[in-house]
């Protein structure tokens, strides 16, 4: 059995023998996680495509055939990957951002490094699917290292499980910023949890490079510096020491002051780089806010947007009890009305199976992680689409990794961690098949 052992040892990689046991580990959990639930997407997205391709579709939002510029099996493999705005990354990474307006609401990190990449495969196209997976593979090994610092192993498991499997997964892994935006916020919230002040800002001016909710991880970051927990031994201050405050002086701050809070200014610099870049290239500098009105998105006061979703909501109820119009209870969007209404009656059911796991985080988690969440989903519900106010809040939703952290402690409380991941995995697959074949799913 010993020279069993060390001949086994001996073939080891030298790599894999240099990494920590808890980084092993991380690394073999988030793997099964995620080569698992990628083959639901490709296999339910492949699949779809040849049963139920939509060329019309295809033809008038990628009218320059930027998702589909290989022979017919190269189309067919990427298909899972490719649609909907993946066409505006594709088109910035080669054009730029010119004088459109509509271009700038897509920040320039993803696509600036699928051009640097795409130079060197060969496709843009290509290269922003390499990055997704890349990054989301690593966005899964830094959870499982956050979550079990919070939570414990087997939480940390659950976690990387809920998240790859969740409905909307399919994203992270498409020519969108899901799985890198995932990769640099969770990366960015575990060094600053681990006291790692110049890499959290690091990372999360990267993150703020990569779309506007990136800024946001200046609160979490903040909220980690002056309250914890943190893992540095970083000393309290005395009074916190001596016991602590009562009353309203429990919310001074539990740890001094150091210069080390300026490494914080990096993350917002992301973004200011963006909008100093379009102030000297096109003399707008605030054109991404503006462009939000070309996706009919306004502000409707702080979360307006749940209360427009509640009766976006309600009228899709009375849509599908009555069936097709007339009358049609829902007027501000175009198509089948019975489609329109399940639409809203499905995003509001994403608002309210959201709002319950920020209440859980907030009860189990640190409140620098409720407070991130709640103003991450601040953004959204303030500024609804007019003709479906939810649109989009779940791809929003999906990149909240702490969501997750509560849902795998609460689930696996229960013992009903394995039904949930299983029940997670067939609406992946369904709606994996959507995205590919052109059915709008966000």
């Amino acid at each position: 059995m010993a020279v069993s052992v060390a001949t086994v040892n001996a073939t080891r990689p030298r790599l894999q023998r240099a990494l920590p046991p808890s980084l092993r580990t991380s690394i073999r959990v988030s793997w099964r996680a995620f080569w698992t639930s990628r083959l639901v997407v490709f296999v339910a997205g492949v699949l779809a495509v040849e049963e139920i391709w939509n060329a019309d579709w295809a033809h008038k939002f990628d009218p320059a055939g930027l998702t589909t510029p290989f022979n017919y099996l190269g189309n067919l493999l990427v298909s899972p990957f490719a649609r909907w705005d993946s066409v505006w990354y594709l088109t910035v990474a080669e054009h730029g951002y010119g004088h459109q307006l509509a271009r700038t609401a897509y920040f320039p990190l993803y696509p600036m490094l699928m051009a640097g990449l795409g130079a060197v495969v060969g496709s843009d196209l290509i290269a922003g699917i390499l990055i997704s997976f890349v990054a989301f593979a690593v966005g899964l090994v830094l959870l499982h290292q956050l979550a079990r610092l919070e939570l414990g192993e087997a939480a940390a498991a659950a976690t990387v499980t809920l998240i790859a499997f969740c409905p909307m997964a399919f994203f992270f892994t498409a020519v969108y910023t899901e799985g890198l935006y995932l990769a640099l916020s969770v990366g960015c919230v575990l060094c600053a949890r681990r006291g790692r002040w110049l890499w959290a800002g690091v990372l999360g001016g990267f993150a703020a490079a990569s779309r506007n909710s990136g800024v946001l991880l200046a609160i979490p970051v903040i909220l980690l510096f002056l309250y914890g927990p943190r893992t540095d031994f970083e000393l309290p201050t005395a009074r916190w020491a001596a016991g602590g405050y009562s009353g309203w002086r429990r919310l001074l701050p539990r740890h001094r002051l150091r210069p080390s809070i300026l490494w914080v200014a990096l993350i917002p610099s992301g973004m200011a780089a963006y909008l100093g870049y379009l102030q000297i290239a096109t003399g707008n500098p605030l054109a991404p806010f503006h462009a939000q009105s070309i996706w009919e998105r306004e502000f409707a006061g702080p979360f307006g947007g749940a209360w427009r979703g509640a009766v976006a909501a309600w009228d899709g109820l009375r849509q599908l009890l009555h069936g097709p119009g007339p009358p049609i209870y829902f007027k501000l969007a175009a198509g089948n009305p019975v489609h329109v209404g399940a639409d809203n009656l499905m995003l509001f059911g994403f608002l309210v199976l959201g709002a319950i796991a920020c209440v859980g985080v907030l009860r189990r988690l640190p409140f620098a992680y409720a407070a991130y969440c709640i103003a991450s989903l601040a953004l959204p519900l303030s500024y609804p689409v007019t003709a479906q106010p939810l649109q989009s809040l779940p791809r929003y939703e999906v990149v909240l990794f702490p969501l997750f952290m509560w849902a795998a402690a609460w689930l696996g409380r229960r013992r009903l961690a394995t039904a949930g991941i299983a029940t997670m995995a067939v609406l992946l697959g369904l709606f994996s098949a959507q995205f590919a074949t052109w059915r709008f799913v966000a």
